[in-house]
């Protein structure tokens, strides 16, 4: 027990080593500055994902008017897939533009909206510092630190516009101070004439939805409380949803839980046995996100986190029926 506390604390402060100690602590307005300027900010540019040894590229346009927000997510490598977001309502295309799934209800962050709209939870479970100042995709930027006060999480540091303080740059770290995976944007222009042709909007996303009538599976979703409870989540994370989803391919619903620590998110899906054709049992990850999948009696029960492998293992083997 001994020599495992020893091990945690010296790579608690490897990772503190990792970013040096001449930054300072970070003003909490300025975060909010943050978290606010990829909904607020119009904005259109190429970024690069590294994750595993693997590099994509993708282009991302956004758009705030007077009828709320408006985004194109579209890869620019491989079988060609786009997102298109007006306000929470999203459409998922592939190949030819026909609309594969429709969904109502979405509250989901992707590069650069990474900081979430509420920052009470940071402090509580990261120190946050920031460190220097860089130029970026042609833009000014300071970086900001956001350290795990445990090993049970990712350390994240970020670089933000210091004018507009939209994100143009975003890595995770593990406890040796190895990248997990990074998010940069390579060209990029804020603000000023963002041709909206380059965003499907309003009656356009409409008409597509239309054409499209017979083919999107919609996810439907309802507020739930169950049977169900996770008894081992890592100290920090707060459930902020539990709900009864109906997903493409499934028979019956499924009950999903999601837990936030202010920055990371772990979600759990529990599902019966016969909902799951070719269940792939174990561990599988990609960048910072690491899936496992267990088997509890007759249900599946499958843990999504950013968080380090050893945490959705924990979080998966916790999970218990009412009166286990």
């Amino acid at each position: 027990m001994k020599a495992r506390f020893a091990l945690i604390v010296v790579s608690f402060f490897a990772v503190a080593s990792a970013f040096g100690d001449t930054g300072r602590q970070v003003d909490l307005d300025w975060l909010q500055t943050i978290a606010f300027a990829t909904h607020q900010t119009d904005y259109s540019g190429t970024f690069v994902y590294q994750h595993n040894g693997h590099m994509e590229t993708a282009r991302i346009t956004h758009i705030s008017d007077q009828n709320g927000e408006h985004e194109k997510l579209e890869n620019l490598e491989g079988p060609r897939r786009e997102f298109i977001r007006n306000n929470n309502e999203i459409l998922w295309y592939l190949g030819d533009h026909k609309a594969v799934q429709v969904e109502r209800q979405y509250s989901g962050k992707s590069f650069p909206a990474l900081l979430p709209e509420q920052l009470s939870a940071l402090n509580e479970n990261y120190f946050i510092h920031t460190a220097e100042q860089a130029r970026i995709a042609g833009f000014d930027t300071q970086a900001i630190v956001f350290q795990p006060k445990d090993t049970l999480r990712y350390a994240h540091k970020m670089w933000a516009h210091r004018d507009s303080g939209l994100l143009l740059k975003a890595v995770v770290l593990d406890e040796r101070r190895q990248m997990v995976e990074q998010y940069t944007f390579i060209q990029l222009k804020i603000g000023g004439d963002i041709e909206r042709t380059q965003v499907v909007t309003g009656q356009a996303a409409t008409t597509l939805q239309q054409q499209s009538h017979a083919t999107p599976s919609e996810i439907n979703t309802q507020a739930a409380m169950s049977d169900w409870k996770v008894v081992a989540v890592p100290s920090g994370f707060k459930k902020i949803m539990e709900m009864r989803r109906s997903l493409p391919g499934k028979k019956t619903d499924v009950l999903h839980f999601v837990f936030s620590d202010g920055l990371a998110a772990i979600s759990v899906f529990i599902e019966t046995l016969g909902n799951h054709f070719n269940r792939k049992l174990g561990l599988s990850s990609r960048g910072a996100i690491h899936v496992y999948n267990k088997e509890k009696g007759d249900y599946l029960v499958t843990v999504v986190g950013e968080v380090p492998p050893r945490t959705v293992m924990q979080v998966a083997d916790s999970v218990r029926y009412k009166g286990q």
